[in-house]
């Protein structure tokens, strides 16, 4: 089954005639890329709210020793990767740490 070029152009785009339809496609891509500089400003303005979680931490250096309360805010919704980000900073300072609460900011 030997088909020409010719021959697959017709069956992919109809037997338009002349193979010269390069203007269409431009004309096709610059509406293509217009389209996405729209949509960034709105993604612009919809970052507007960032939702945040408020992660409390007890944490201290000796074993059932001093300890104090700290909190980390956290710029996502899930619980556990704000937990875990908060763990995270608080092992750079402190040895033992116990999570106390994780829940919404106002």
């Amino acid at each position: 089954m030997n088909m020409t070029e010719e021959e697959m152009r017709q069956a992919l785009f109809g037997s338009s005639g002349t193979p010269g339809h390069s203007a269409t496609p431009q004309a096709q891509a610059h509406a293509v890329v217009i389209r996405p500089e729209h949509s960034v400003d709105r993604r612009k303005t919809a970052k507007n709210f960032v939702p945040k979680l408020i992660v409390t931490l007890r944490v201290g250096n000796e074993y059932e020793g001093k300890t104090e309360l700290i909190t980390h805010e956290a710029d996502t919704l899930s619980l556990l990767q704000a937990e875990m980000d908060a763990l995270k900073i608080a092992r750079k300072k402190y040895r033992y740490i116990e999570l106390v609460s994780v829940s919404p900011a106002k």
